[in-house]
């Protein structure tokens, strides 16, 4: 690879990089620099390297869903009437275009695809509910888990 950048398995400095950035993806470098014990131009190419290879997606802002009114998180399992690959695609693709739906992942076992959604309150999940997980392609029925509160709430 180019500018002697490695390829193949992280080092411990890479993963100190991944976890202070998970931390903080607003840290400047050199003060990551500083925390990994590296100076400032091997811990820039380090990140440079990280994000081309995709072990870094990408950089957001956390929001706080109390302060946007969208603090009310259910859990909804979904089973598909089919699950050939051109009916999990068009139940992919429509998931995409739903606001409220923070998460879908498609599941081995009693359900096929568990959903996050975040709304209001209890009402509004109704409608999205009613009006539109249920009107996604394939969909034969839903179960709802409502979360109380988040005990632990972190992408990685």
């Amino acid at each position: 690879m180019e500018n002697g950048a490695q390829d193949g398995p992280l080092d411990g400095f890479d993963r100190k990089i991944l976890a202070e950035l998970a931390k903080d993806g607003r840290l400047p470098v050199t003060e990551l620099a500083r925390r990994i014990g590296l100076s400032k131009s091997p811990t820039q190419a380090r990140v440079r390297r990280l994000e081309a290879e995709g072990y870094i997606l990408g950089y957001r802002a956390l929001l706080d869903p109390e302060k946007l009114h969208r603090d009310h998180v259910a859990f909804v399992e979904v089973r598909l009437t089919d699950t050939r690959e051109a009916a999990l695609s068009a139940f992919n693709a429509a998931v995409m275009k739903v606001p409220e739906i923070e998460t879908c992942h498609l599941i081995a076992g009693q359900f096929d695809y568990l959903l996050k959604i975040r709304c209001r309150d209890m009402r509004a999940y109704r409608d999205i509910l009613a009006e539109v997980v249920s009107n996604l392609p394939h969909v034969s029925s839903t179960s709802t888990h409502v979360s109380m509160e988040a005990v632990k709430d972190a992408a990685l």
